[in-house]
C-alpha cells in the first residue's frame, strides 16, 4: 500500500498539507505558533488518528459497540538527539457493551496500528485504554 500527500508553504507565511479532498493548515511562523498546529502536533495527531481508526476497525472484528472514543496524547521532546522520546496516551472508549474486551483491544491496537508501530521503533510509548460506561 502506498500513500501520497502534498505540502506547500510560502515564505514568511504558513503552510498547508493536501490529503485527498482535505487541506490542513499548519504553522511555520512565530506569528501562528499559538493558533495553528506545528509539525510535532501533526505527528501526534497522526498517532492518535491511527488509534481511533483501529478502534473502529476492531469494534467490527471484536463485535462490540461504542458511542464515542477519544484519545489524549502527550509527548516529550528531547534535545540530544533531537526526537520525540516519550509518548503517553489515554484512550477512552465510551460503551456499555459487555463484549468490549479492553485488554484485547489495547493489544490489537499496539500490534496492528501502522502509525503506532512506526512510532514505536523510535520512541517509548506508554498508554492506558479504558471503558467509560457513563456518557
Amino acid at each position: 500500500m502506498e500513500y501520497q500527500i502534498k505540502a506547500a508553504s510560502i515564505s514568511n507565511k504558513d503552510a498547508t498539507i493536501q490529503i485527498k479532498q482535505s487541506e490542513i493548515a499548519f504553522g511555520t511562523t512565530a506569528e501562528s505558533a499559538q493558533v495553528l498546529p506545528n509539525p510535532a502536533e501533526l505527528f501526534l495527531g497522526a498517532f492518535a488518528s491511527c488509534m481511533l481508526k483501529n478502534v473502529e476497525r476492531f469494534s467490527r472484528m471484536m463485535k462490540f459497540t461504542y458511542s464515542k472514543a477519544e484519545v489524549n496524547v502527550t509527548a516529550t521532546r528531547i534535545e540530544k538527539p533531537l526526537k520525540m522520546d516519550q509518548i503517553n496516551y489515554d484512550l477512552i472508549i465510551y460503551s456499555t457493551d459487555e463484549n468490549l474486551n479492553i485488554s484485547l483491544l489495547k493489544k490489537n491496537i499496539e500490534k496492528f496500528g501502522t502509525i503506532y508501530n512506526t512510532v514505536e521503533l523510535s520512541s517509548t510509548i506508554n498508554g492506558v485504554v479504558s471503558q467509560n460506561k457513563m456518557f
